[in-house]
């Protein structure tokens, strides 16, 4: 699993909102249009193409980040909130 961040800058009321429940999907919520995403590149993929469907590109922009585990390590949360981890369970 992969570490992403997603930020967005949408201009249309109507089109953020269904672009931060698509991303509710895939992620947190970390601040009100920054989303952490553990997905592996299958997951990422399905996620990018929801996002293409409802965007317009001429105004709407999406940023998404990819972490690497070194990167991941030296992440610093001042104030509230945890940064987003793998759950480790196992369902026998």
């Amino acid at each position: 699993m992969t570490l992403y961040i997603v930020s967005y800058d949408i201009t249309d009321t109507s089109r953020r909102t269904k672009i931060s429940n698509i991303l509710k999907d895939f992620g947190e919520r970390v601040q009100y249009s920054v989303f952490e995403c553990l997905m592996d590149s299958k997951l990422r993929g399905k996620m990018v193409e929801r996002l293409k469907s409802i965007i317009k590109a001429e105004e709407d922009s999406i940023r998404i980040y990819t972490l690497c585990v070194g990167c991941e390590k030296n992440i610093e949360v001042i104030g509230q909130g945890e940064l987003t981890k793998e759950d480790k369970y196992y369902i026998l």
